[in-house]
């Protein structure tokens, strides 16, 4: 019997060749200030898909110029935009991983579209490179949130009023429209890490007394909108990331986020991407695994398929969490960066026949030792 780790995952029309999919990963390599994705995105995604993962999901790609993180951001803002990560999903799409049936499904991509809110206007993450905001000697510009609380050294942020919360409503909207040009098979909202929509949902960050704010519909009421925005434009999975807990006291916590995957799953989305963190500076038990409780509880309470990330590093790990049905996927993430082909070696250490493991056709005479048939078996398509 295969791995459940290795196994598809069938949501609405499309088809996920496995349960291993490549976390989003802020990459900072578009040029300065353009959003367009470079030849760096195309090997950077195409390595992915060649090493064997089943789903893809890019960077935050913003939804507008002031929803950056940084200038180096990439984005789906413009038509231009669209049409460069077109090059991205057709080689994403032309990679097939092999089915426990017999069969073989292409690889699929996911666009997460974002809006960075008051954490927008930050300088890289880069080694050597100063963090923290961005000056407008140095390009920076104004960043906007729900209320006028800084992120903490940052500046003051601009608060929103309805005609900026509409047009940020408009903006996800619009970038959905563009994905569906781009060949993306799957769209996620990263409501989570400390941007616009977690920023809204949040008690730290939004002390708003109109209709977004101060209870707990108002909070969440403009991830709602994005969501019913988007889904007017788009009938594909659609996934949203939302931050489990703020791990602070006064802060959004895992009993909010129940509460939101409730309602989330009765507005047509799909699947949640369970993060934690990312609105305050505070300590955060990491270890093996921190986020899969809050993953596996929503799943439980909300009745919704959900996928984490968080230190999952060893196939084993992944493995077990799939079959005690605490998540529906795992999100590989630095893992990732270290080896692309993290698949093909889970595929090894979980006992698969080389013909049934995710390698590419070309990749094959590399494959880890282990079982083999004397004929190489034949993928015939979908």
């Amino acid at each position: 019997m295969a791995p459940k780790l290795l196994t598809p995952i069938d949501l609405r029309d499309v088809r996920i060749p496995n349960r291993a999919w490549v976390s989003p990963m802020a990459q900072y390599s578009a040029r300065f200030h353009e959003g367009v994705a470079t030849d760096w995105h195309l090997v950077h995604y195409g390595a992915f898909a060649q090493g064997g993962f089943g789903l893809i999901m890019t960077e935050a790609l913003a939804v507008c110029p002031v929803g950056r993180m940084t200038p180096y951001d990439v984005g789906l803002w413009t038509e231009q935009q669209a049409e460069q990560w077109r090059t991205v999903t057709d080689f994403v799409h032309s990679q097939r991983l092999p089915t426990p049936d017999g069969s073989s499904v292409s690889v699929k991509i996911a666009a997460q579209l974002a809006h960075a809110g008051r954490r927008a206007s930050s300088r890289r993450a880069f080694p050597g490179e100063t963090p923290g905001p961005l000056d407008a000697v140095d390009g920076g510009w104004q960043a906007m949130g729900p209320s006028p609380v800084p992120y903490p050294a940052f500046p003051v942020p601009t608060e929103m009023g309805t005609i900026d919360i509409q047009q940020a409503v408009d903006d996800f909207a619009a970038a959905a429209r563009r994905a569906v040009n781009a060949g993306f098979d799957v769209l996620e909202i990263n409501a989570a890490e400390g941007g616009l929509l977690h920023e809204f949902y949040s008690p730290l960050s939004n002390t708003r007394s109109d209709d977004y704010g101060g209870s707990y519909s108002n909070r969440v009421r403009m991830l709602r909108e994005v969501v019913a925005a988007v889904r007017r434009v788009w009938s594909g999975p659609l996934f949203v990331r939302i931050a489990a807990t703020d791990w602070l006291a006064g802060g959004w916590d895992g009993n909010d986020s129940v509460a939101l995957a409730v309602l989330l799953n009765s507005d047509q989305v799909d699947l949640l991407d369970i993060s934690t963190g990312g609105n305050a500076v505070t300590e955060i038990p990491m270890q093996p695994g921190y986020q899969v409780p809050f993953a596996e509880r929503i799943r439980h309470f909300a009745g919704i398929q959900t996928a984490t990330s968080g230190l999952i590093t060893d196939p084993e790990q992944a493995e077990n969490m799939l079959a005690a049905d605490q998540v529906d996927a795992v999100l590989i993430g630095r893992a990732a960066l270290r080896e692309p082909h993290w698949p093909q070696r889970a595929a090894h250490v979980l006992g698969v026949p080389v013909e049934q493991a995710p390698y590419a056709l070309q990749d094959i005479r590399g494959a880890w030792p282990g079982l083999r048939s004397p004929v190489p078996a034949r993928r015939t398509a979908d």
